[in-house]
């Protein structure tokens, strides 16, 4: 059997994750910074799927965290073969309105642990000649909008040069890049949901279903969702200028900052 590693796992797309791929059959390492929660979940897939399920807790915003993930991420005699870099969050406020505290610990958990942790996989990856890392961005990575859409631009373009550096080495890289999902993701954030529309809204399982068809296929980008795909495709050939200005407006009223 082979061993998927989730970050971020006890909620949201990370859950999904967790589910889907036991369901198939993978043992799991499951990563989150709450430990009853992350037992409960583990003992949940184990006793619903017979897989087994790995408890790692880990705070992806102290140094101490990613190293704990990467040394299990390095270990040859239990390997990975899948990572999910899921971990993430967003600021509640505009520039400079959020504590700088927390916009570096933002870049931490988005971009160092996402760097630092497909790089301890990918290593072992590659000598063994197969596996595969996705990492979680998001469609705000296409357009201007401050510290959370940059760091997940970041996601992108890192995962897509990576995949490209390791092209024809077995290890496929893939950066997925959902829209609004029914999680706990705006509530952590203190962020109202009531006023997004109705057909914004992704399906967890679904998006987990679409991403995972996209990796078998080799993509190195998934935008998992017609209707996110329209808008991605507009974004990139919208003035960014027009782009920013709505995007600004958009953002105050739907997404972190």
């Amino acid at each position: 059997m082979t061993t998927a590693l989730i970050t971020g796992s006890t909620a949201g797309i990370g859950a999904a994750f967790a589910r889907r791929l036991a369901a198939d059959g993978h043992n799991l390492v499951l990563v989150a910074r709450d430990t009853k929660r992350l037992r409960e979940q583990a003992t949940e897939l184990h006793d619903r799927h017979g897989i087994e399920a790995e408890v790692l807790t880990a705070d992806l915003a102290e140094d101490a965290g990613i190293e704990s993930v990467a040394a299990r991420l390095a270990d040859r005699k239990n390997p990975v073969d899948l990572l999910v870099n899921n971990a993430g969050f967003g600021n509640k406020g505009h520039f400079l309105d959020v504590p700088m505290a927390d916009e570096l610990r933002m870049l931490k958990v988005h971009c160092e642990a996402v760097l630092r942790l497909t790089a301890a996989a990918a290593e072992g990856m590659r000598e063994r000649g197969r596996g595969g890392v996705v990492n979680v961005a998001s469609v705000a990575a296409f357009v201007p909008r401050g510290t959370y859409g940059a760091s997940k631009a970041w996601v992108v373009q890192f995962t897509q040069g990576a995949a490209r550096d390791l092209a024809g080495s077995g290890v496929r890289l893939m950066a997925l890049a959902p829209g609004f999902v029914r999680t706990e993701f705006h509530e952590r954030a203190g962020m109202g949901t009531d006023n997004i529309p109705g057909w914004m809204w992704l399906d967890a399982d679904k998006l987990v279903s679409a991403a995972l068809a996209d990796l078998a296929r080799g993509k190195t980008l998934s935008v998992p969702d017609p209707r996110y795909k329209v808008l991605t495709g507009l974004a990139k050939v919208a003035p960014r200028g027009l782009l920013g200005g709505i995007t600004s407006k958009t953002g105050r009223k739907y997404g972190p900052q």
